[in-house]
C-alpha cells in the first residue's frame, strides 16, 4: 500500500529544510564573528602598546598565530615575534593562563633589555623574529634520536640533516653537528673524543682570559685532564706565539685549544699548528664568542688554519638561539659518537630549526654584519681611549673582534663600573667586556659608537650621575630598534 505525502508532511519537509538552512547560517554567521574578533584583536596588538593592549585582552578569542607585538615604549617601528596562544583552548582547565606574576615580569624585562637599554654584553645577541618564531613551533614537544628508537620523525630528520648541510657549507667544514645544546657541551664532546683520561691540554688560563669551563676547574677535572695554561703576553693580550711553541714541544699535550672568553685578536693558530702536529697533538678552535665573525669571513679561519675542530656556541657574535655546533675536518667518527647518548640525549629541534634560519640568514647578510660589528668595535675603542678609558691590547690596536675590554685594576672595580653603567641603562658584565655585536644588529655604526663611548666616560671617566645619562641612553635607544641583517 502506498502512502501519500499529505500537507502536514509536506509542511514538516519545508520546516526542516528552513531550519537546517537556518542552522548553516548560524555557523557561518559564528565562523564570520569569530574572525572579526580575531581581526580586532590582531589590529589592537599591533597599534597599541602592550599596557594599553591588555585592556582589551578579554575580548573574543584569539586564534593562535604569530603576532607583530609592538614595543611597549610606544615603538612601533620594531617588531618581535610570540606566541599568543589563550591556554584555555589547550586544556580543560577553564581559567588556566599565564600566571600575573610572571605575565608582569616578562613584560617589565621587554620593556627595559629590549626597549630602554643599550645591549653590551659580547656573550648576547638579539635573534630576528623568524628565529625566534621556530622556538615555538611544535618541534619543542618532539623527539627523536639517532637509532630510529622514536617513529614519526621523517620530517624532523630532514630539518636536522639541512641545517647541517648548511652550516658546512658556511664553515666549509666535512663535518657538522647542531646537536650539542650549548658550547660548553659541545667543549666537552670534543674533550671526551679527542683526549683519554690522565692526558695533558692546553688552553688559555681563566687569568688571561680563556673559558673557566675547560680550566682546570671545569669539566677536565671531572673527567680527568691535566690542564696546562698557553704562556700569554698581556701587553698585545694574546698568546705569546715563540713561548707557547716551546711549551707545546716540551709538554707535549693530547690537545691544544685555542679560543678564549675574553678575547680581541686572532689566536696564533698557523704558527703553532705544526709544533702541535709534531707532538701529536690535535688543535681544536673554541670559537664561541667569536664564531659570527668567522662564520661571516672575518677574524680568523680555523679550519683553514691547522684546527682539526671548530666548536662555539650560536648566540653571541653568532647571531642564532642559545646552542652549541661541533664543525670538523677530521675526527668525524670519534666527535660522532661521543654526542648522543653520553652528552647529549633530547637535542631540542625547535631550536635547531631556529640555527637554520639563523645560518640562512648569516649567509645572506654574515659578510656586511662581521665586517660592521669589527668596525664598530675598532670604533667604540677609539672613542673611550679619547675619552680617557684605559683599555687592554692598547699596543696591538685595542681590537680585531666583537669586544673591547676596560682595564679595571680588580674584580671589585669592574663589579663597581658595570653596576654604574647598569643604572644608566648601559649593561655589560663584571669583566667590563663591552660588545657590539647586538647594537650592531640594531643599525648602529661608528658615529653611534662614539655616543656610546661618551656615555660611558662621562659614568666611568667624570663621574656623573648614571640618572642623567640614562635619559640620553633611552633617547638613543628609541632611534636604532628594528633589527639589521635579517
Amino acid at each position: 500500500m502506498m502512502v501519500h505525502a499529505g500537507p502536514a508532511v509536506a509542511g514538516a519537509d519545508a520546516y526542516n529544510r528552513r531550519t537546517y538552512r537556518f542552522g548553516q547560517w548560524t555557523k557561518c554567521s559564528r565562523f564570520i564573528l569569530h574572525l572579526w574578533k580575531d581581526l580586532v584583536r590582531l589590529c589592537l596588538r599591533m597599534a597599541l602598546p602592550a599596557p594599553e593592549y591588555s585592556k582589551f585582552a578579554n575580548i573574543g578569542r584569539f586564534s593562535a598565530c604569530f603576532s607583530a607585538k609592538p614595543n611597549p615604549l610606544f615603538d612601533r617601528s620594531v617588531t618581535y615575534l610570540v606566541i599568543d596562544v589563550p591556554l584555555k583552548r589547550q586544556t580543560t582547565e577553564k581559567k588556566a593562563g599565564i600566571p600575573p606574576s610572571l605575565r608582569k615580569l616578562l613584560h617589565q624585562h621587554e620593556a627595559w633589555r629590549l626597549g630602554q637599554c643599550l645591549n653590551l654584553l659580547p656573550s648576547e645577541n638579539i635573534s630576528s623574529p623568524a628565529v625566534r618564531g621556530m622556538l615555538s613551533c611544535d618541534l619543542a614537544n618532539r623527539y627523536t634520536s639517532p637509532e630510529r628508537f622514536y617513529m614519526g620523525t621523517k620530517y624532523t630528520d630532514q630539518i636536522q640533516t639541512e641545517t647541517e648541510t648548511l652550516a658546512k657549507e658556511i664553515f666549509r667544514a666535512n663535518y657538522a653537528d647542531v646537536r650539542p645544546l650549548s658550547g660548553h657541551s659541545a667543549d666537552m664532546i670534543a674533550l671526551t673524543a679527542l683526549a683519554k683520561r690522565g692526558d695533558k691540554m692546553i688552553t688559555v688560563g681563566p687569568g688571561n682570559g680563556g673559558y673557566p669551563g675547560i680550566s682546570q676547574a671545569g669539566y677536565p677535572k671531572i673527567y680527568g685532564l691535566q690542564v696546562l695554561e698557553f704562556p700569554f703576553n698581556r701587553r698585545v693580550f694574546n698568546i705569546d706565539t715563540e713561548q707557547a711553541g716551546v711549551f707545546i714541544e716540551r709538554e707535549r699535550p693530547s690537545v691544544v685549544v685555542f679560543g678564549a672568553s675574553l678575547i680581541l685578536f686572532p689566536h696564533p693558530v698557523q704558527a703553532l699548528a705544526g709544533v702541535c702536529e709534531q707532538v701529536g697533538a690535535k688543535v681544536v678552535f673554541d670559537g664561541s664568542h667569536v664564531l659570527g665573525l668567522i662564520a661571516g669571513g672575518e677574524f680568523q679561519d680555523p679550519l683553514r688554519e691547522g684546527a682539526a675542530v671548530l666548536i662555539g656556541s650560536t648566540h653571541k657574535s653568532f647571531f642564532g638561539p642559545q646552542g652549541g655546533i661541533i664543525l670538523s675536518n677530521a675526527y668525524e667518527e670519534s666527535l660522532r659518537k661521543e654526542v648522543h647518548p653520553a652528552i647529549v640525549d633530547n637535542a631540542h629541534w625547535n631550536r635547531i630549526a631556529a640555527l637554520q634560519v639563523a645560518l640562512y640568514e648569516m649567509k645572506r647578510f654574515g659578510k656586511r654584519y662581521a665586517q660592521q660589528v669589527v668596525r664598530n668595535s675598532k670604533a667604540l675603542a677609539k672613542a673611550l681611549d679619547q675619552h680617557g678609558v684605559k683599555l687592554l691590547g692598547n699596543e696591538a690596536g685595542f681590537t680585531e673582534s666583537h669586544q673591547v675590554i676596560v682595564d679595571v685594576p680588580s674584580g671589585i672595580e669592574g663589579f663597581r663600573l658595570a653596576k654604574q653603567l647598569e643604572e644608566a641603562n648601559i649593561i655589560v658584565d663584571i669583566a667590563v667586556r663591552i660588545g657590539t655585536s647586538e647594537e650592531t644588529r640594531r643599525g648602529m655604526r661608528e658615529d653611534e659608537m662614539a655616543q656610546i663611548a661618551e656615555l660611558i666616560a662621562r659614568v666611568w671617566v667624570s663621574n656623573e650621575d648614571p640618572a642623567r645619562v640614562k635619559r640620553e641612553v633611552l633617547r638613543l635607544r628609541r632611534d636604532f630598534s628594528p633589527i639589521h641583517f635579517a
